[in-house]
């Protein structure tokens, strides 16, 4: 059975309780372009496998110095 890309795509609040993130961190890595945006200019989606690839990143040099500076790491 294969699985719609659609039904992969959830939106910002169910996204963040699956990851254990803000959603204000998934909004940022859409407005940086980290992450794909999809749904309508109201309600944002995105798709859940997208994110968990890339909380599974080690972060990198930019995000640990400012990590750092905000004491954070």
């Amino acid at each position: 059975m294969t699985v719609s890309p659609r039904l992969r795509r959830v939106p910002t609040r169910l996204a963040a309780q699956a990851l254990g993130i803000p959603e204000a961190t998934i909004r940022q890595w859409a407005k940086r372009g980290k992450v794909t945006r999809y749904g309508t200019p109201t309600r944002a989606m995105y798709d859940l496998a997208e994110l968990m690839t890339i909380v599974d990143e080690p972060p990198n040099e930019t995000e640990r110095s400012a990590g750092s500076r905000n004491g954070l790491g």
